[in-house]
């Protein structure tokens, strides 16, 4: 995937929906849990040393999975290769849960497929189409018939690593 990494890094600074300080450890193997800030900014993960305003690297959130692993701490994998997991962990089972599902909102595809609902939601109440006065009611991202139809709901992409 390209990316402008200026662009990523001015992301990084905006305001974030969620941010912590989680024990953070990569695919590699061997690799050790390392305390990190972590910070969900729209569908990028950012992580960075504590100490330090530039982010480590970044994970885009799309085509993912957010699983739980041992109590309080879950994982990302990708569906390109879901043996490449990043591990976290949290300082409770209720910070650990807020995470996932945070994550799991986070992917652009779960905000079309939620749109997607309430727009037809809106349609049998009203009877009219919500966003018909924008002008887009009409493009294919917004109709049913675009959707995936492999039943997946949850954090859906590819990730992007490291920024340096």
């Amino acid at each position: 995937m390209r990316y402008n990494e200026k662009e990523l890094q001015a992301l990084s600074r905006q305001p974030a929906e969620m941010a912590a300080e989680l024990g953070m450890r990569g695919p590699k193997k061997g690799s050790v849990a390392k305390r990190r800030l972590v910070k969900l900014v729209v569908n990028f993960l950012f992580y960075f040393r504590p100490d330090e305003a530039e982010p480590l690297g970044a994970l885009l959130l799309e085509r993912c999975r957010v699983a739980q692993e041992e109590p309080g701490g879950f994982s990302i994998s990708f569906v390109e290769d879901l043996s490449r997991k990043y591990h976290f962990e949290c300082c409770s089972q209720e910070q650990c849960q807020e995470w996932m599902e945070a994550l799991r909102r986070a992917s652009y595809e779960y905000m079309r497929r939620s749109l997607i609902f309430y727009r037809n939601e809106i349609r049998k109440m009203t009877g009219k189409d919500p966003l018909e006065q924008f002008g887009i009611s009409e493009e294919a991202r917004f109709q049913l018939s675009s959707l995936p139809t492999d039943g997946r709901t949850a954090c859906i992409g590819s990730q992007l690593d490291v920024l340096d």
